[in-house]
């Protein structure tokens, strides 16, 4: 599998009001990210609640990205569990399912405090799915472990044939950079934090998985335009704006307010399950305002109709 690069969705998974997973909407929501030219598909993982789903609904979600997707660009599946033997049985399904590569976490509820645990039980995974690609998706603020990653890579090696790289999800650019030089570029290094993009681009990333790349795709588009074409000023006036948008959805429930960005930009991806805090009314009037405020209506919502929705 080649190095991906650009823009990978981290998809969100769309919930109905009594918060059954809606299937029916998984086609939209493809084509809709498609429309926004994304490069790739991340699915059931921090922002698609994976963590939240029954490995039932994560097997089924799995299959309708994969089978919406129909080809048209890469579907990395993530599969991390605290079960090891659920998540070998989803790795498992997973490649049977067509998907493009597997991502996991690590068990997080017992702590791991060495590297020879973590690549253990990552093993455990991979061996699973032998001729899928293997990304560990490494997200110590959400996981608590954090070991070094670049002598994951070195140690892993030889346990886990199928490993293809990190996600890596950690305000570190330092060791981020040492994971991408690692053995001459061995490894495909995705970075995962949108507000720091052009850091990750600055030291040699070529591709991120991202939340926010499902509402202002075109805005990140632009940003590695910009950085690619040597247009350093607009680059960082871009990530700013990003930085902006973030922080504007941080203030209330961040993965419910991105649903109901969604909703305006005419995907309705439902509520997030507990224990997601719901997104009240009037926080949601707020955050429409705060979108306009920051003239992100437009940027949020591509046609006049949706524009006037927000």
């Amino acid at each position: 599998m080649n190095h991906l690069e650009g823009l990978i969705a981290a998809t969100y998974t769309p919930l109905t009001a009594d918060n059954s997973v809606n299937l029916a909407q998984v086609g939209p929501m493809v084509e809709h990210l498609l429309a926004r030219h994304v490069d790739g598909l991340f699915v059931n993982g921090s922002t698609g609640e994976g963590m939240s789903l029954t490995s039932a609904e994560r097997k089924a979600l799995a299959s309708e990205y994969i089978a919406a997707a129909a080809g048209r660009l890469p579907v990395i599946i993530h599969v991390g569990h605290n079960s090891l033997a659920e998540a070998a049985d989803l790795a498992r399904h997973a490649a049977s399912a067509g998907a493009d590569a597997i991502a996991a976490t690590c068990p997080s509820y017992y702590p791991i405090r060495s590297l020879d645990t973590l690549i253990d039980s990552m093993a455990q995974i991979a061996a699973a799915a032998p001729q899928s690609p293997f990304y560990y998706y490494h997200i110590p603020a959400l996981t608590g472990v954090d070991l070094p990653m670049p002598q994951f890579l070195a140690e892993a090696t030889e346990r886990i044939p199928n490993l293809v790289g990190l996600k890596f999800t950690k305000p570190a650019v330092d060791e981020y950079q040492r994971c991408l030089e690692f053995d001459n570029g061995r490894f495909d290094i995705l970075w995962g934090c949108d507000e720091v993009l052009l850091s990750a681009l600055a030291v040699g990333g070529r591709g991120a998985v991202g939340s926010t790349y499902n509402i202002v795709a075109p805005l990140y588009r632009e940003l590695l335009s910009a950085f690619l074409e040597g247009h350093l000023d607009q680059a960082r006036r871009l990530q700013g704006r990003a930085v902006e948008l973030i922080d504007a959805i941080a203030r209330y429930p961040f993965h419910p307010a991105m649903k109901r960005i969604l909703a305006w930009e005419g995907v309705d991806c439902g509520p997030a399950r507990l224990p997601m805090p719901a997104l009240t009314e009037t926080e949601a009037r707020k955050l429409r305002e705060d979108l306009i405020s920051l003239d992100f209506h437009e940027l949020v919502a591509h046609d006049a109709v949706v524009r006037a929705a927000i």
